[in-house]
């Protein structure tokens, strides 16, 4: 089967899943052509298993201070630009058009008329599912961004209706970890002004990654440049993370049992209710400013959950090829059953 699948790349989110669809649909034999948007060709890392993938400009949001300008959005948008990579877009020879969240491939199968398969966490918003900070305009946003026909949404509960657990790699949970280290990923924040927020707790190592690192004063506070190798193996044996409140990210923590500590992005839908879902779980901590008195007490006491997750995009794949039949309640009852969450 010829497959055609876009992925939003603002985020490393959307990346990451895909990663972990690739190989799985590499080894069903199916043969993808990726499709990457929303940042400079040139920014995008660790990208072999992906082959001679496609970029374009597509869409994306800005951000500033850690919150989501609209009105910047608007502005930085380039609308003749964008129309043009949707024209110019083709399906030609294609069997199934897959889509995460990543507007060029939605919008030009839209002006096709051709079916789009949606699977990512954005997609679970289609359902009654809790959600915070919604407006009128994120609504919009959220339903109109990357349009698709099927979705297919993700989360880290069901909450009764047809959604599955998050696609994530599912490596050997970690035989030990060290409690005093701890992963800082907020990209959406001054990397200067994180690194003076956190340089009073010198009982920990704190190591922070960043679009663009800064100089760290401080020994136990190490800057990174963005890599997937380098991140990886350092949330391998860490003891929690500060991050945003992004889906994937804190989907690989809970699955390799590290507490969490998530900042949401200000005027942002999706992060504030993801934020609200942890703390609702009993998953993970949430701050809406950088807080040092809460940063404090969470590095003291806060406990970590771990989430065993099954290879739900194995199980995607297979029902791919299956030809997409109903997600029942019978199939997605099947699938949580396998999940299972134990509190430290």
């Amino acid at each position: 089967m010829k497959v055609f699948y876009g992925v939003q790349g603002t985020g490393n989110g959307h990346i990451t899943r895909a990663r972990v669809m690739a190989k799985e649909l590499a080894a069903a034999n199916f043969d993808v052509t990726f499709l990457f948007s929303g940042r400079p060709a040139d920014k995008y890392f660790d990208m072999a298993v992906f082959n001679d993938y496609e970029t374009r400009n597509g869409l994306t949001f800005n951000t500033a201070k850690g919150q989501v300008s609209y009105l910047k959005t608007a502005l930085q948008a380039k609308p003749a630009q964008f129309y043009r990579d949707i024209s110019n877009l083709d399906f030609s020879g294609y069997d199934l058009i897959i889509c995460d969240f990543e507007p060029v491939t939605a919008w030009a199968a839209r002006l096709r008329k051709k079916p789009v398969v949606g699977i990512g966490h954005q997609y679970a918003f289609s359902h009654p599912i809790p959600r915070k900070g919604s407006d009128p305009l994120a609504n919009l946003v959220m339903n109109n961004f990357a349009p698709v026909t099927t979705g297919v949404g993700l989360h880290w509960h069901h909450f009764g209706q047809p959604i599955l657990p998050p696609i994530i790699e599912t490596p050997e949970p970690p035989t030990r970890m060290r409690e005093d280290k701890i992963i800082v990923y907020l990209p959406f924040e001054d990397p200067a002004f994180v690194i003076r927020q956190l340089s009073s707790f010198t009982s920990f190592e704190f190591h922070l990654y960043a679009p663009e690192p800064v100089a760290s004063p401080y020994a136990h506070i190490v800057c990174n440049p963005l890599s997937r190798e380098g991140f990886q193996r350092d949330l391998y044996d860490c003891g929690g993370i500060i991050s945003n409140a992004g889906f994937e990210l804190a989907s690989e923590s809970l699955y390799l049992g590290k507490k969490i500590l998530a900042k949401p992005l200000h005027m942002q839908m999706e992060q504030i209710s993801n934020a609200a879902a942890l703390t609702d779980l009993g998953y993970g901590r949430t701050m809406y400013e950088i807080d040092v008195a809460v940063i404090d007490e969470w590095l003291h006491n806060h406990q970590a959950v771990e989430v065993t997750y099954p290879n739900v995009a194995k199980i995607i794949v297979e029902w791919l090829r299956a030809g997409q039949p109903p997600m029942d309640k019978a199939f997605i009852e099947r699938v949580w059953e396998n999940v299972r969450v134990t509190r430290q």
